[in-house]
């Protein structure tokens, strides 16, 4: 099936709204679509077809939204590359690729061809995965994914045609990536800045009308230390990639800023599950119900599985469900509650502990920032707990009182059986998950 292209739709209806606002420039969706149509023959002029894979190796901003959508006109593949892989693991992202954009497409020249179409069963982007245990791996998504996604996702957050989502994650990553295309989809502002900068994005959500803004838990930290309180006009602090604290979410709260936990992954076109605004605050945080095209179930071992149109036809299924290799709880009403991945359960004295259970505990504490839990050889035990652990500043961590903090909230083999007190931030993804590999 054949759709209307998203850049195509927008600009005929709203030409004049803006479609990416960066804090140097920003572009209509006309003036946008003209840009799109100037790259557009540029990559045919360097020889790109419908179906080959284009590289785009810039920074977020105006000439990557140029470039991809040039390629979405195409048909062409568009396969960001993030610039702070090191130079050899940039050229295995862009290896395949017919064409490797790292300079601006040209602004002005020839353009011009009738309508662009979407064939919703093409492939439209190859994204990697964060890497969380392994090497990042590219998945394929298809057109028919990124409309199922950004529809699920408007049903669960809800639409407003003067919608502002800021987006400081990278672009080379589905949460980032999603952003701009949904908006597209929606015809809304993209408000995209090159990296996360606590007090540019403070200033954002104090004054330039910003409606929606994706965060992880670490950088939502970040923003409620630097003193965000009751932003004027933001409905939803969609956070996730990754366990969100409880403790966060309260803190959040209190605050004044409304957070929707959210639970997705790259195979799955970014959201899985989102929670509904109206329960954002009540009672224990969960990462919400799935999207309405979305179906979610645990297997035997609690692993999440997923299935719907927004699963990537790349994607190993089985028996027709993504194993994701998270772990999690469903409550009563369906509503998930992520544990962390199933890779790194630690299995101490034949007990399974999920270190981002650990980790939620140990940063609620009010002199931690942020702690990581890894499992370490034990000729007893099999593993043991190790935790690292972040303090806030000017503050000084007791692990006595560290381990007598955690045995008010969970069983005695939970408790770390060591612990150690590091001043660097812990190691991360581009998208903000925990790199406990780094740490074991």
């Amino acid at each position: 099936m054949e759709i209307e292209a998203w850049l195509e739709r927008a600009a005929s209806r709203t030409p004049g709204r803006v479609a990416i606002e960066t804090p140097d420039v920003s572009a209509t969706y006309g003036e946008l679509l003209a840009l799109a149509r100037v790259g557009a023959a540029r990559l045919l002029e360097l020889g790109v077809e419908r179906g080959d894979r284009v590289a785009i190796a810039l920074p977020p901003g105006l000439a990557f939204a140029q470039a991809l959508h040039a390629c979405l006109l195409l048909g062409a593949v568009a396969v960001p590359v993030d610039l702070r892989l090191a130079s050899a693991e940039r050229e295995r992202v862009a290896a395949g690729a017919e064409v490797l954009v790292e300079e601006p497409l040209p602004q002005q020249g020839r353009s011009g061809g009738p309508p662009a179409r979407h064939d919703l069963d093409a492939s439209a982007l190859i994204v990697h995965t964060s890497g969380t245990t392994s090497a990042p791996r590219p998945v394929r998504l298809s057109y028919a994914n990124l409309l199922w996604s950004a529809l699920g996702s408007g049903v669960a957050l809800g639409s407003d045609p003067d919608e502002r989502w800021l987006c400081a994650m990278p672009l080379s990553h589905v949460g980032g990536l999603s952003i701009l295309i949904r908006s597209a989809i929606y015809g809304t502002t993209a408000v995209v800045h090159e990296r996360f900068e606590t007090d540019r994005v403070l200033a954002a959500l104090r004054n330039e009308r910003v409606t929606l803004v994706s965060l992880v838990a670490t950088t939502l930290g970040r923003l409620l230390d630097a003193g965000l309180e009751r932003p004027p006009a933001l409905r939803c602090a969609l956070t996730g990639g990754g366990p969100v604290p409880a403790a966060l979410v309260r803190r959040a709260a209190l605050a004044g800023v409304p957070v929707s936990l959210t639970y997705g992954l790259t195979e799955t076109c970014s959201q899985v599950t989102t929670t509904p605004l109206s329960e954002a605050h009540a009672g224990r945080p969960t990462a919400g119900p799935p999207l309405f095209c979305t179906v979610v179930d645990l297997a035997a071992d609690g692993e999440i599985l997923v299935a719907g149109p927004t699963v990537a036809p790349s994607a190993t299924l089985q028996e027709g469900w993504l194993a994701t290799g998270d772990l999690g709880e469903l409550d009563e009403r369906g509503r998930l509650q992520v544990l962390g991945r199933k890779a790194d359960t630690i299995v101490t004295g034949g007990e399974n502990v999920a270190p981002a259970e650990v980790e939620a505990v140990i940063e609620a504490h009010p002199d931690v920032l942020e702690a990581a839990v890894v499992g370490r050889a034990d000729e007893d035990w099999g593993e043991s707990l190790f935790a690292w652990v972040v303090p806030r500043p000017g503050a000084r961590l007791d692990p006595a009182d560290l381990a007598a903090h955690c045995r008010r909230s969970l069983a005695g083999y939970k408790v770390p059986k060591g612990w150690t007190a590091r001043d660097q931030p812990l190691p991360r993804t581009a998208s903000g998950k925990l790199l406990r590999r780094e740490l074991a």
